[in-house]
C-alpha cells in the first residue's frame, strides 16, 4: 500500500460492529475495567485513547518511525522533546529558526536549564560540536529564509559526540523528506501546518524510531498532559487523508508564484528552494510594506501557514518579533521580508493580488 493509499484510508475499519466508514469520535475522559487487575489497554484518555491512538499509529507510518505521540500544539510538541534531557545540557540550534522556538531556547537558558549555541551551515556545525553537546536542533527549510540543510549530514556528525538529531519537519512533512530515513533521532511538527491544513486546529506531533526514547516519549506525555484531545484526534486523522492532494497542489501554485514574483520589478530577492508551498521574499521599496499588506484581496495578512488559505506574513513584526533585531538582521532577517504560505486558490488569482498589491 503506498503512501497516499494508507493516508486516504487511515481510520477506516475501525469499528467492525457498525463498519463505519469515518472512525468514531471517543469522547471519554476514562473508561471501564473488565474486573479487578484487567484493562483494556485503555485506562485514562490523557494516557491513551482509542482515537489518538489510530492517529499516533498513521504518524509513525507517515514518518517511517515506531513511536509517535500527538500533542495539543507545535510548541507543545518542541517542550515534549526538551523534556527529554536533563538540566544543564547543551543544544545547538540551526540560527535561522522560528521565533516561538528561540523564544523558548532564551526561557531554558536564562532559567539555567539549558545553554544553546546557533550555526547556519554543517562546516560551522561541524566547527562547534563537543562531547558537551546533547542534541542539535535544525529547521530544514529553516523560518523564514527557506535555507536547506542536510539532514543525514547533521546527523553523521551529531553522532560522532553522541548526540541526538532533532528535526522540525512542519514545512516540509514526511511527503518531501524524512528526517528519520536520513538518520534524525526525533521528527516534530507543528501539525497546525500542513498536517491539519485548514486553519482550524492546533496539534503537534513528535515521531521517533527509536524504541527507548519513544516509550520516554509516550511516559512524559502521559506524566506532564500536553496530549491532543479525542475530537482535535479525530479532525486531525480527517486532515491527513487529503494531505497529500493539498501539498501537490499548494507546492505547483508556488512554484508558479515563485517565478512570476522573480519577474516582478517591485521585488529584490526570491526565498524558495524549489519544493514545499513556503516563499519568502524581500522589497524593493521598505517603506511599502504596510501598503502592500493592505493591498491584498486574495491573500490575507495573519500568521501561521500551511492551511488551505493563503496567508502573508510579516515576520519581524509576527512570527519573529521576540528574536532581537541585532540578530535577526545579522542572519538576514530584515524588516523588507514578506513570507507567503500558499494555499488551494487559483495560482492566476494570487499572482495577480500579489501584482497588484506591489505596484499600487
Amino acid at each position: 500500500m503506498t503512501l497516499t493509499t494508507y493516508l486516504a484510508q487511515l481510520g477506516n475499519r475501525r469499528d467492525p460492529r457498525t463498519g463505519a466508514i469515518s472512525m468514531p469520535i471517543h469522547m471519554s475522559t476514562t473508561f471501564e475495567h473488565p474486573e479487578l487487575g484487567r484493562s483494556t489497554g485503555f485506562d485514562y484518555t490523557r494516557t491513551n485513547n482509542p482515537t489518538r491512538q489510530v492517529l499516533e499509529e498513521g504518524l509513525a507510518v507517515l514518518e517511517g518511525g515506531t513511536h509517535a505521540v500527538a500533542t495539543s500544539s507545535g510548541m507543545a510538541a518542541i517542550q515534549l522533546v526538551f523534556g527529554l534531557y536533563p538540566a544543564g545540557s547543551r543544544f545547538l540550534v540551526t540560527r535561522d529558526v522560528y521565533g516561538g522556538s528561540y523564544r523558548y531556547f532564551r526561557h531554558l537558558e536564562d532559567s539555567g536549564q539549558a545553554t544553546f549555541g546557533f550555526f547556519d551551515t554543517c562546516e560551522e556545525l561541524e566547527s562547534v560540536l563537543t562531547d558537551e553537546v546533547t542534541a542539535v536542533f535544525i529547521e530544514t527549510p529553516t523560518n523564514p529564509l527557506m535555507k536547506e540543510i542536510s539532514i543525514r549530514r547533521v546527523a553523521e556528525l551529531a553522532s560522532r559526540v553522541g548526540a541526538h538529531t532533532i528535526v522540525d519537519n512542519t514545512f516540509f512533512t514526511p511527503l518531501r523528506q524524512k528526517p528519520l530515513d536520513e538518520g534524525a533521532t526525533i521528527s516534530l511538527h507543528s501539525a497546525t501546518k500542513y498536517l491539519t491544513g485548514h486553519n482550524d486546529l492546533l496539534a503537534g506531533a513528535v515521531i521517533t524510531g527509536d524504541e527507548e526514547l519513544g516509550e520516554r516519549l509516550r511516559w512524559l506525555a502521559n506524566t506532564t498532559g500536553p496530549t491532543l484531545s479525542a475530537f482535535d484526534s479525530w479532525l486531525f486523522v480527517r486532515s491527513l487523508k487529503t494531505l497529500a492532494v493539498r501539498l501537490d497542489r499548494q507546492e505547483a501554485t508556488a512554484r508558479e508564484v515563485a517565478a512570476a514574483l522573480a519577474e516582478h520589478p517591485g521585488v529584490s530577492e526570491i526565498f524558495y528552494p524549489g519544493r514545499g508551498a513556503m516563499i519568502s521574499f524581500t522589497v524593493q521599496d521598505r517603506s511599502r510594506i504596510g501598503a502592500i499588506l493592505t493591498g491584498l484581496t486574495v491573500f490575507t495578512y495573519a500568521e501561521s501557514l500551511g492551511g488551505v488559505e493563503s496567508l502573508i506574513t510579516h515576520p519581524v513584526t509576527q512570527t519573529h518579533a521576540d528574536i532581537p533585531v541585532e540578530i535577526r538582521e545579522a542572519y538576514g532577517l530584515s524588516d523588507d521580508l514578506l513570507r507567503l504560505s500558499i494555499g488551494l486558490e487559483d495560482p492566476r488569482c494570487l499572482i495577480e493580488d500579489l501584482d497588484r498589491a506591489l505596484s499600487l
